[in-house]
């Protein structure tokens, strides 16, 4: 009832079917709540009438409709963006002013976030308990980049020029223009508004394209940006698939910045779509993960390690970056850590999202249920044992499955380091688990991967847990705990993890660029071709 008293109604007639891989096309006589685009601050049809179901992954059964944008469209929000640019009515009012609107979007945020709460888990099937925490976060990122943005980001510098005594160099920070911002179903809102906020607090439009399974609560954003004062075409949102719409967003002669949360292979194919229409853009992507986490066998106590773990690896399913998928054991624990992991894992509740008591809930879709259980029997035809799990639950462990598209809590032994499971990212709730002996060994395991974005440590000894992780190469880590994250500390990482960082100054240095201006004080002609002695 609270999603249904936010969205319209279908008008079957004038819209159209669109494939999109596990998306079901709306039919003619959906009665369900609709979503439109956002477009030049109001809601407007796909230009082609195109639309599609928005899939309850517990269940199985569509939640609502969402008009699905194609080429046309983004032209349109392109447009729409660049002319509210170019008029100023957002990048050329004072920083303060801004961080003022973005104030009053975090108030509207945390007023909402029930209703918001609900959506996600509704369109993801990620626990509301694990929605109302991270939620309940989300507001601070346009609180943290309005406030640095107004005290620190625009602030100019006179740098020392060897010629001093008759120039002087001023540079200032200026925002990029259009930024295009493609974001990922696992976590809809915070993701957008991570990308949202930096590039609104350094007065840039936007042109967002969330993601065809999740675009709920990132439609609903765009309402909020707009009645918290952000001028209308300022801020676009068009779902759409990514061939279709995310294709021609990255390709735009007007976007002047792309930013992209997602897998690797689609990272990569951006990049080569903007080489092949000769476009050069600043572009940040976060990529891929295939997180270690190393048990030292000086850890405080393994029950609090395996706690640790185990929320590492199976919040939200394993559906995240950084969740930890290869679990590195130092051999005088190995034993002991294994069977609590297994007896707590194997315990852990599947079931109905929106329920308290429930631990984990379904994967996103069919199509990725169907790619994990692909991964999870390769892994075993190379080796690798299942300690637990391994398969889609029975209704004795869920009572929702064979509806919903769940997957139970996994954990193989016995892998290899050119096993499948220690060698890509399994993008659910699956982890390996090695064993090692030395600090030299452990570290060297972690650092076996071409991915590089998350990793952790558990030890008792701060100066081993400094000393390894400057050797790791992890863009975030943490040691004795998971997936803390704030709006201050930069987020990215390295190899195939992607390029770029978000959170923190780094992220609005790279929504904004420089401009250098060189003044000439002297009172002394100057004639370069006239005077033989100029300098």
């Amino acid at each position: 009832t609270a999603m249904a008293s936010h969205l319209g109604r279908v008008a079957g007639s004038r819209l159209t079917s669109v494939p999109h891989g596990s998306r079901r096309a709306v039919a003619s006589s959906s009665n369900l709540p609709h979503h439109g685009l956002w477009l030049n601050g109001s809601r407007s049809e796909a230009v082609d009438g195109a639309a599609v179901e928005v899939e309850n992954p517990a269940t199985g059964s569509a939640i609502a409709t969402v008009a699905c944008g194609s080429a046309a469209d983004i032209h349109a929000a392109v447009s729409g963006a660049h002319d509210a640019f170019q008029e100023g009515v957002w990048s050329k009012i004072s920083p303060r002013s801004r961080c003022r609107v973005l104030f009053r979007v975090a108030d509207l945020l945390r007023q909402q976030l029930s209703d918001l709460a609900s959506m996600e888990t509704l369109q993801t099937g990620r626990c509301l308990r694990e929605y109302k925490a991270q939620l309940g976060r989300v507001p601070e990122w346009f609180e943290y980049h309005g406030s640095y943005a107004a005290s620190h980001g625009f602030e100019g510098k006179l740098p020392p020029l060897s010629d001093v005594a008759d120039h002087v160099n001023m540079v200032w920070r200026v925002p990029l223009g259009v930024c295009g911002l493609i974001t990922p179903w696992n976590h809809p809102l915070l993701i957008a508004s991570k990308k949202v906020s930096v590039a609104l607090a350094a007065g840039n439009s936007i042109v967002l394209k969330p993601p065809m399974e999740a675009p709920l609560t990132a439609l609903r954003l765009a309402e909020l940006l707009e009645k918290a004062g952000v001028p209308r075409g300022v801020v676009q949102v068009i779902p759409g698939t990514g061939p279709g719409a995310g294709e021609s967003l990255v390709q735009h002669p007007l976007v002047d910045r792309v930013d992209f949360t997602g897998g690797t292979a689609t990272g990569v194919q951006i990049a080569r779509s903007m080489a092949n229409v000769g476009k050069v853009k600043p572009y940040c992507a976060e990529l891929g993960g295939n997180a270690p986490v190393i048990v030292f066998d000086d850890v405080r106590s393994v029950e609090d390690a395996v706690n640790g773990v185990a929320f590492a690896a199976f919040v939200a399913s394993g559906q995240t970056c950084v969740s930890v998928k290869r679990i590195l054991i130092q051999r005088g624990i190995k034993q002991e850590f294994t069977e609590r992991l297994v007896a707590k894992v194997a315990a852990l509740c599947l079931g109905d999202p929106m329920l308290p008591e429930t631990d984990l809930g379904p994967l996103i879709s069919q199509v990725q249920l169907s790619r994990v259980q692909a991964q999870v029997d390769k892994a075993l035809e190379q080796g690798a044992q299942v300690l637990c799990g391994g398969q889609a639950p029975g209704a004795a462990r869920c009572d929702l499955a064979g509806n919903g598209y769940f997957y139970e809590p996994t954990i193989l032994g016995n892998v290899g380091l050119d096993n499948t499971a220690f060698v890509d990212e399994i993008f659910g709730p699956v982890v390996s688990i090695s064993e090692f002996d030395s600090e030299d060994e452990g570290i060297q395991l972690a650092n076996t991967s071409r991915y590089g974005l998350g990793g952790a440590i558990w030890t008792s000894d701060v100066r081993r847990a400094h000393r390894v992780a400057r050797q790791l190469r992890c863009g975030v880590m943490w040691v004795n705990c998971h997936h803390r994250n704030d709006p201050s500390s930069p987020w990215g990482g390295f190899g195939h993890s992607g390029i770029g960082r978000e959170n923190g100054p780094d992220a609005f240095e790279e929504y904004t660029t420089t401009q250098s201006l060189t003044i000439r004080t002297s009172d002394v002609p100057e004639n370069w071709f006239g005077d033989r002695s100029a300098r």
